[in-house]
């Protein structure tokens, strides 16, 4: 003979209904305690799996969010730093001016001088105007900067570096016989007009790629939060609707127990008809 314990219909009814609602309030203080309604593939596959292509496309997106802003941050060095080599030019250029005006040999001497020094700090300050080991205004030391603007490569954007030490792409000779001769001083007047020409081309040309960075991350972001957003709205749980489910789920489970115990009492009689 067997060894198994026959339990009535009544007991046995109740005990499957109490083990299925403890088995409901474990889901449900998972749910509570992460946030979430489906945290494995078993709670909802086709949700569960959307939700991690969703996650996975904005982290993809987040790491290129990452590579745009130190992007950004290389052409707004370079920016920058072509700002203020203006800024020297046309120091250089008030030089040329004041020699322009005398014919004193001496005073054009201290001014070419002058002149050669500002050269000099051309030099030294786009050699400055890298960020986090890129220079765009140095190419001797950097490449082109190529941002990827999506996930799948398909989208990018060049910066073309160039040379803005005083005689590279801009041009700019040292003063030619100490500005002895009239045409020494015009000679260096039109490299520095040209030279202008060339900074503000350049600027243009850094600003219109930092607009598109920045509309690329700007939109990079959005797309992140409503990657975010869509995942959240298939496996976030509702605090409020799982902390009313188990507060039924716990009544239900007081009641069952109680319903169990009758069930019992009920078994009891017989046994009390034997004493």
């Amino acid at each position: 003979m067997g060894n198994d314990i026959v339990l009535t219909s009544g007991v046995r009814a109740n005990l499957l209904q109490l083990q299925r609602t403890s088995d409901l309030i474990t889901s449900t203080q998972t749910r509570l305690a992460t946030g979430k309604r489906v945290n494995t593939a078993l709670d909802n596959p086709v949700n569960f799996f959307t939700a991690a292509g969703l996650q996975n496309r904005a982290s993809d997106l987040g790491n290129l969010l990452d590579s745009m802003s130190s992007a950004f941050n290389t052409i707004q060095a370079a920016n920058n730093g072509i700002t203020s080599i203006t800024k020297l030019v046309q120091s250089a250029q008030a030089l040329v001016s004041q020699a322009q005006q005398t014919s004193d040999t001496n005073v054009r001497q201290s001014l070419s001088v002058q002149f050669d020094a500002i050269l000099g700090q051309i030099g030294q300050l786009a050699a400055d105007s890298g960020f986090n080991g890129i220079n765009l205004l140095d190419n001797n030391t950097s490449a082109d900067l190529t941002v990827t603007l999506n996930e799948n490569g398909t989208s990018t954007v060049t910066i073309a570096a160039v040379d803005f030490s005083a005689t590279g792409d801009l041009a700019i000779n040292n003063s030619l016989n100490n500005w002895g001769g009239t045409a020494d001083i015009a000679a260096a007047s039109g490299e520095l007009t040209a030279a202008l020409t060339t900074l503000r081309s350049q600027a243009q040309a850094f600003g219109s790629n930092l607009s598109t960075v920045q509309i690329r991350q700007e939109f990079t972001k959005a797309m992140i939060n409503t990657l975010q957003t869509g995942a959240d709205g298939l496996t976030l749980a509702d605090p409020n609707e799982e902390g009313a489910n188990l507060l039924a789920l716990q009544t239900r489970q007081q009641l069952s127990t109680t319903a169990l115990s009758l069930a019992s009492q009920a078994s009891q009689a017989v046994l009390r008809l034997f004493q």
